[in-house]
């Protein structure tokens, strides 16, 4: 068995993220921090309630959907703003069956800390967001920080909420996928149980098992 972490390491330099000494061994009897995060911060993963008015919260996400044999999609390297096409994803569509997990590889993560991260960041089509929907995928994962343009609130707006509406769960700041080397992983991703939680940072891995076989 391998285990590969797919999560951006948090600490004071993430935006969104303050990290602040709340206790010392030495003036306390031990140590301990205060930790401020935004919602949406490194790696993390969306609630519906996010852009969907009324939709569900992170602590209702269902686990089962947060657990399971995902496909990795190679579309590495990808250039900025690249759109994600249904065209693109015809090299894995024998495998998709409804519930399943695609991760989608770019090498985007590379370029983590720098200004193109965010603002020009390749993501996915309204057009793939509806094929995906009607394909009945389960869960889906970016390397980016968003699957859609942060800086185009129509554009991210109607991908967010077509995924939402069809029951897509969304984990975005995925990293290290160019170090997975089979097509279909084991996938975990847990946010913590936030109460009207719109999103949450999650620890992400992946499991490679010698036996694993392709969904």
């Amino acid at each position: 068995m391998r285990v590969v972490d797919l999560s951006l390491t948090v600490n004071s330099e993430m935006p969104g993220v303050s990290i602040t000494t709340a206790k010392t061994i030495a003036s306390d009897g031990w140590n301990a921090t205060t930790l401020s995060l935004y919602s949406h911060s490194g790696t993390h993963m969306d609630a519906p309630c996010h852009f969907l008015d009324g939709g569900s919260t992170i602590d209702q996400h269902r686990l089962e959907v947060l657990v399971g044999p995902a496909i990795v999609l190679d579309l590495s390297p990808a250039n900025p703003r690249q759109l994600a096409t249904v065209e693109d994803v015809q090299q894995i569509k024998d495998h998709i069956r409804p519930g399943c997990r695609i991760l989608f590889r770019t090498d985007w993560s590379r370029r983590y800390g720098t200004a193109e991260y965010r603002n020009e960041l390749p993501r996915i089509s309204l057009e793939l967001a509806e094929w995906l929907v009607k394909q009945k995928v389960g869960l889906i994962g970016v390397e980016p920080p968003s699957v859609a343009d942060v800086n185009n609130i129509e554009e991210l707006t109607k991908v967010h909420q077509t995924l939402f509406r069809g029951n897509v769960v969304i984990v975005e700041g995925l990293t290290n996928l160019d170090q997975l080397t089979q097509q279909t992983v084991e996938f975990i991703a847990l946010p913590l149980k936030i109460e009207h939680g719109d999103g949450c940072p999650v620890r992400a891995i992946a499991i490679e098992r010698e036996s694993f076989q392709p969904v």
